[in-house]
């Protein structure tokens, strides 16, 4: 394990903006993972009744939500409501960083959700981006009856083979550390779990020009996962390039998805709603 956290996790508590800068209504929300660990996000409601879906939006490996969340920014015009939130050792959220400890922290922020009133827990859609999208993967896998979609942007097919990809990439590095993938742990890897995502839908986004993940992990991930899938791959694109420079394409086709998803022939079908359980203390902000 020496250093190999330091290989996908680039946390900071840096403030680069917030909802409030663009007049977007949110809540700041705190809730524990199931080790206790305290964490914190915004939920930012959809400005339609009832809404389209809730999105819960798993970021990137760097950072913090406050430079993630314009990614997602555009969802509540849309009718969606959408959950974002710091994993353990970002931004707000307290704790030290582990593979595991994003993963408690995903399942707890859809627990989260699921917990609360306003929000319709049979309408649950899960959109990750890189780190973000291996996350989905695993949080889909193990609660596939709560989810109703899945969106994997710029994911990676596993741990080991995305450090492996970097090391080779550079020639001096290849022959000093050759062997350091062999020391990043295997688990909880995106190509294991897509397989055990059906019958809940995914959509598979991904830049073809993306330097820090290749397009041809998402491609091994679609060939991995089972109907009912999708997979777009934008020309050109570097990583999550496509919500700057094909940002109508890349909503247009993120909302179709999520409005196919919702459709009743869905084979995706979510559990009953368990009985709400008190809700964890939020300050509104406006």
């Amino acid at each position: 394990m020496f250093g190999c956290n330091s290989v996908f996790y680039y946390p900071d508590a840096e403030i680069r903006g917030t909802p409030r800068d663009q007049n977007l209504a949110h809540e700041d929300v705190n809730f524990t993972a199931a080790d206790g660990t305290p964490l914190h996000g915004w939920f930012l409601p959809a400005k339609t009744k009832p809404p389209v879906a809730t999105v819960l939006h798993l970021h990137g490996n760097a950072g913090n939500i406050t430079g993630h969340y314009r990614f997602i920014d555009w969802l509540p015009a849309r009718g969606c409501n959408v959950l974002t939130f710091d994993y353990r050792g970002y931004g707000r959220s307290e704790g030290m960083l582990t593979r595991e400890g994003t993963l408690a922290d995903s399942l707890a922020a859809l627990d989260y959700l699921r917990s609360r009133k306003d929000v319709d827990a049979s309408r649950i859609v899960l959109f990750g981006q890189s780190l973000g999208g291996a996350l989905a993967a695993e949080v889909a896998a193990q609660r596939r009856t709560e989810v109703r979609a899945v969106v994997m942007d710029s994911a990676f097919s596993s741990y080991r083979e995305i450090v492996r990809h970097h090391v080779m990439a550079k020639p001096l590095l290849a022959v000093a550390a050759w062997w350091y993938p062999f020391m990043v742990p295997v688990g909880l890897d995106p190509i294991d779990a897509v397989p055990k995502v059906a019958p809940t839908p995914v959509l598979f986004m991904h830049g073809k020009a993306d330097a820090i993940v290749p397009w041809t992990m998402s491609n091994d991930l679609y060939r991995a996962a089972r109907e009912p899938k999708q997979i777009w791959i934008a020309d050109g694109m570097d990583h999550t390039q496509v919500w700057a420079d094909q940002k109508d394409e890349a909503r247009r086709r993120l909302m179709a998805f999520f409005e196919e998803s919702m459709s009743p022939s869905d084979p995706a079908r979510p559990a009953p709603r368990p009985p709400a359980s008190p809700r964890p203390a939020t300050r509104p902000a406006r």
